[in-house]
């Protein structure tokens, strides 16, 4: 409508416009008095293309105006189109999650039983052996013939020996369960082998049945720890990979007993430890080189670790306490022990394939942490005084893996033990005095979790009236974690 407006204003515009213009030219040639009247004539020209240039502008913003709307509209429909397929997306998803939430989810490993989740694992490990023994042989149902305990290397005899044997024993089985408790988790860990009690004479003659021996069984919650686990005085994990069941045992702490531990964060990478242990003091007399407890200990050995894991590795620096005691039928002696080690496991190399592990302690009166009681923590002299004698020990290995592909590896190791034992006193001739092996493996890994490896191990006892036995021992393996 208003176009039509704007259409008539221009017509009546465009009349007025000529009528003007043909009375000034009629006035002009009609008479003076007319045209006097041109001044006024031009004005009113000056004032009608004032109208026009207005009536244009006027119908320049109604056409953008209509352009504006059109474009307001289709943005208006585009946007809710936006917001309803928004809202169909939305529905989906919590329709989707909703379904999610209401399947139950299982455990990532293990199965639950209401709120505690139980796991389960191990391994099967078969160890086959040839073994030279040069100075005697060693008696049947020994430890020492299927795994390398240089405590039971012969030495003294006249002829050697040779011996070949198969064996699954260090086959192992773990169950753990977990559980919520007071915003923390409750664990519980036991673990068995068949690898440490001695195996019953004929075992081999037809089934070799081996009893089941305890090694684990602990409860952690929180920062504690209580139960049977490795001292807090060693880490197993720097144990270098091998056939045997430790491998340079002559150098390495090994015990498994009862402990209270608390574990104290002091940064991503470092926990302080701290613990105390089952005491047991291990002696021998100045007449027999058996050794000998009785279970007379009145202060349980305690034991504090500097512990770091990061990306350098894991190291630990280790201190221990211990009060020795003997008694029996109203005699008997008190003695103090103690001992420091330092042990790490170090990663290099590409994608840390390499390692080097190691492992050195010292100390008095802490013989039987090494070796599973190669040289004693005292020696007892019912002659004189009564008194308890403290041993001094040392022990360390060291241990280079190479990993030659992500499925090949061999590791070179070597160990050394020291006993120092007091002077003045008788000792046993069979006292065992010094200790060491070097040996060499290869390892390969076909698929996930099995590993086969060859090793050979040489080693060497002496004992204090400096007789020595040695042993050569080609070692194959095959063990499936699972």
């Amino acid at each position: 409508m208003m176009g039509r407006a704007f259409d008539r204003m221009d017509k009546s515009a465009r009349w007025r416009r000529g009528a003007a213009m043909a009375a000034l030219a009629a006035g002009l040639v009609a008479s003076p008095a007319v045209r006097a009247q041109t001044a006024r004539e031009a004005e009113l020209e000056a004032r009608l293309n004032q109208l026009e240039a207005a009536v244009a502008a006027l119908k320049g913003e109604l056409q953008q105006a209509r352009v504006d709307q059109q474009a307001s509209a289709a943005q208006t429909a585009a946007s809710a189109q936006a917001v309803t397929q928004s809202s169909e997306t939305a529905e989906k998803t919590e329709t989707r999650l909703a379904a999610l939430e209401s399947r139950p989810t299982p455990p990532a490993e293990g199965f639950k039983v209401g709120s505690t989740t139980f796991k389960m694992g191990g391994f099967v490990k078969v160890v086959g052996s040839a073994t030279r023994y040069d100075d005697g042989a060693v008696a049947g149902g020994s430890l020492g013939k299927e795994f390398y305990l240089p405590q039971q290397i012969p030495v003294g005899g006249a002829n050697s020996s040779r011996d070949i044997i198969g064996h699954a024993r260090q086959t192992r089985l773990f169950f753990s369960t977990s559980t919520p408790f007071a915003g923390k988790e409750l664990t519980s860990h036991v673990e068995f082998d068949f690898a440490l009690a001695a195996a019953p004479l004929g075992a081999q003659r037809a089934t070799n049945p081996y009893n089941p021996t305890f090694r684990r069984g602990f409860i952690t919650w929180g920062n504690w720890l209580v139960g049977q686990e490795w001292t807090t005085f060693q880490n197993p994990n720097h144990f270098p990979e091998t056939t045997d069941f430790v491998g340079p045992m002559d150098g390495a702490i090994f015990v498994r007993q009862a402990i209270i531990q608390y574990r104290q964060p002091l940064s991503p990478e470092w926990s302080l430890y701290v613990s105390a242990e089952n005491p047991q003091t291990e002696r021998i007399s100045t007449t027999s080189a058996a050794l000998g407890d009785n279970d007379t200990d009145r202060v349980p050995d305690l034991v504090a670790k500097l512990a770091y894991k990061g990306k350098l590795g894991e190291m630990h620096v280790a201190g221990i306490y211990r009060k020795l005691s003997y008694h029996n039928d109203g005699m008997g002696d008190d003695a103090t022990g103690w001992g420091v080690s330092a042990a790490g496991k170090v990663p290099f190399g590409p994608k840390g394939r390499h390692d080097i592990r190691f492992s050195a302690t010292y100390g008095q009166g802490m013989g039987r942490y090494f070796t599973v009681g190669f040289a004693p923590d005292a020696v007892y002299d019912p002659a004189l005084g009564d008194r308890l004698y403290v041993v001094d020990n040392f022990a360390g290995f060291a241990a280079l893996k190479l990993g030659w592909t992500d499925k090949l590896r061999s590791t070179i190791m070597a160990a050394y033990q020291k006993a120092w034992y007091p002077g003045g006193i008788t000792l046993p001739d069979m006292a065992n005095e010094s200790a060491y092996s070097i040996a060499g493996n290869l390892f390969y890994s076909p698929v996930k979790n099995l590993d086969v490896g060859v090793e050979y191990r040489h080693g060497q006892r002496e004992v204090v009236s400096g007789l020595k036995g040695q042993i050569d021992r080609l070692e194959m393996a095959a063990k499936y974690t699972f």
